[in-house]
């Protein structure tokens, strides 16, 4: 019984390869902004689901300091891992990355507008607004 409820609750090897590539790095940052404080990799495992093997998510923290986006700490005999930056700074980085990487940034930016709702849109209006202001 006790074996057969370890392999229900841990992922396989196969499983693991079947997720989209870089989503179980996503769902680890997730949980680690969520929590709003260092976590060790189990308690990091322990909030993903499917559970993946405790070393699948050692392993992912690790790409995750080689990539800078988070850092870990020795507490006790463990290391505890945090994000280095906001979620919100992460995704701005990621959106101006993107718009470096296209061809037509205006093209780029005009349809990313349109797909803003209409709150959306005022926000980002506003927000523009702020930032001529303080540029002038």
């Amino acid at each position: 019984m006790g074996d057969s409820y370890a392999r229900d609750a841990t992922m396989s090897a196969f499983e693991a390869k079947r997720r989209a590539a870089g989503e179980l790095e996503g769902q680890v940052m997730n949980v680690l902004w969520s929590a709003g404080r260092p976590m060790t990799p189990a308690e990091v495992q322990a909030q993903l689901n499917p559970v993946p093997a405790y070393n699948t998510v050692q392993t992912i923290l690790i790409r995750l300091i080689d990539k800078q986006l988070v850092r870990r700490d020795r507490v006790g005999k463990a290391h505890a891992y945090e994000p280095v930056r906001s979620e919100a700074d992460a995704a701005a980085a990621q959106l101006r990355a993107t718009l470096d990487s296209v061809g037509d940034r205006e093209l780029t930016l005009q349809r990313f507008a349109e797909s803003l709702d209409a709150g959306e849109a005022l926000t980002l209006s506003g927000l523009l607004s702020v930032l001529r202001r303080a540029k002038s």
